[in-house]
């Protein structure tokens, strides 16, 4: 495990890449509670028989359910901030759904630090580039520029 970061060494996260997450399998019971959450019941997330006489060849998971992943999978390699509060989502700059994730598929992320600001007092923003993989797959299901604020005392 890695040594604490204190605050005042945050800078040097930019440019950094973390190791990637453990994979992570999409279930079709995830993808339909995804879809009971959201009442996004869309054919080709929840009926396997309809969605398999498409391109995709069977149901795919929502993207927002994939980009919902974000703070889990990262949650494992990110590092930890000595005196860390809490972190709070503060949104994202940029969003690109790239390739459907199949059910059945497994997933990771891989995050690099772009930016790391000190907004107030103990109060750092950091933007963080997110792609998810999908095992086996060239092309990610996702990337995403990630906005977080982690307050430190």
């Amino acid at each position: 495990m890695d040594k604490p970061i204190k605050s005042f060494d945050l800078p040097a996260l930019v440019g950094q890449e973390r190791e990637p997450s453990s994979w992570f399998e999409i279930t079709q019971d995830r993808v339909n509670r995804f879809a009971d959450a959201t009442n996004d019941h869309q054919f080709i997330h929840v009926d396997e028989a309809q969605a398999a006489q498409t391109p995709f060849g069977g149901t795919i998971a929502h993207g927002f359910l994939t980009l919902s992943l974000i703070p889990f999978l990262t949650a494992e390699k990110a590092p930890a901030f000595e005196g860390l509060v809490m972190g709070i989502n503060y949104g994202t700059d940029k969003v690109r759904f790239l390739q459907p994730v199949r059910v059945g598929s497994r997933v990771r992320a891989r995050q690099q630090y772009l930016e790391v600001t000190e907004k107030n007092p103990g109060q750092w923003l950091i933007k963080t580039l997110v792609t998810i993989e999908i095992e086996g797959q060239a092309k990610p299901a996702l990337v995403a520029e990630t906005l977080a604020i982690f307050v430190i005392k």
